[in-house]
């Protein structure tokens, strides 16, 4: 049997995160410094590029205070809470100039690294998606700043950051957030998923009514098995790539006793 995913996490991060959160950082900094217009639209978005860079920063502030201990409440973990507080806090932050939110943006992912460094191994920290230790908070940051680098990168016309090796560094923050975000059409459903990165690692994904429960290893007998590439995983989590347009590029594939359920999973869940 393989274990469940479990909040706490001391210690050190793990390896590569760091440089991860620092470059990603660095990645969305330059982004922003060569964006002339912070007024454009951010494509599947309400927000402009000068509010999503403004997002991000206080977001990195957010997160550089829970690292510390600091107590932040910022919503129920819901998407309209979350939503709510989002607009709050941009309501009395009225920065939108790229080059200040840029340089707010590396200077906290800084700081949050600066702060798990000089942390002791505490119990788990409250979060807007529940209790996590450090390692995973470290994982969170680095998945909420992919998906807004991937839309600023997008908004731009520019490349984006997210690869393969980013992602893998994601995972310890998608698989405990799963059970988190489930999806109200998952009420009165049962299945059962393994789900394998194409090249990384496998988790189980069990639907019984509504509640879900995720491994770290693949399921005993899954009704289907589903091979992802990384970046499309992410991306589809996160709301940003339409399934079945991976589907169709071949970045998806299935099998199992049940592979049409496939194209239901992300369904199963709400993006964080």
């Amino acid at each position: 049997m393989h274990p469940t995913v479990r909040p706490g996490d001391g210690g050190p991060l793990p390896e590569g995160l760091a440089e991860a959160i620092r470059e990603t950082a660095g990645d969305i900094a330059a982004l922003l410094r060569g964006a002339a217009d912070p007024a454009l639209p951010v494509p599947r978005s309400e927000w402009t590029v000068g509010e999503a860079a403004a997002h991000l920063a206080l977001a990195n502030e957010l997160m550089a205070d829970l690292a510390r201990g600091r107590e932040r409440p910022y919503g129920d973990g819901t998407p309209q809470s979350l939503a709510a507080a989002n607009a709050r806090a941009l309501g009395g932050f009225e920065e939108r100039r790229s080059e200040p939110l840029a340089a707010m943006i590396a200077e906290q992912a800084e700081a949050f690294l600066d702060a798990v460094d000089r942390a002791a191994d505490d119990p788990a920290l409250v979060t807007p998606l529940g209790p996590m230790g450090r390692a995973t908070l470290a994982s969170y940051l680095l998945t909420h700043m992919l998906g807004h680098g991937y839309d600023l990168a997008r908004a731009l016309g520019r490349p984006h950051m997210v690869d393969r090796a980013r992602v893998g560094l994601c995972m310890p923050f998608m698989l405990l957030v799963m059970p988190r975000v489930t999806a109200a059409s998952a009420a009165g459903k049962r299945a059962c998923y393994t789900i394998r990165l194409r090249g990384g690692a496998a988790f189980g994904v069990a639907l019984d009514d509504g509640a879900v429960h995720v491994t770290t290893g693949p399921a005993i007998r899954p009704d289907c098995t589903i091979l992802i590439e990384p970046v499309a995983f992410l991306l589809i989590a996160l709301g940003r790539l339409n399934p079945w347009r991976a589907i169709s590029r071949g970045h998806v594939i299935a099998w199992g006793r049940k592979p049409w359920r496939a194209p239901r999973f992300p369904n199963l869940f709400t993006a964080p």
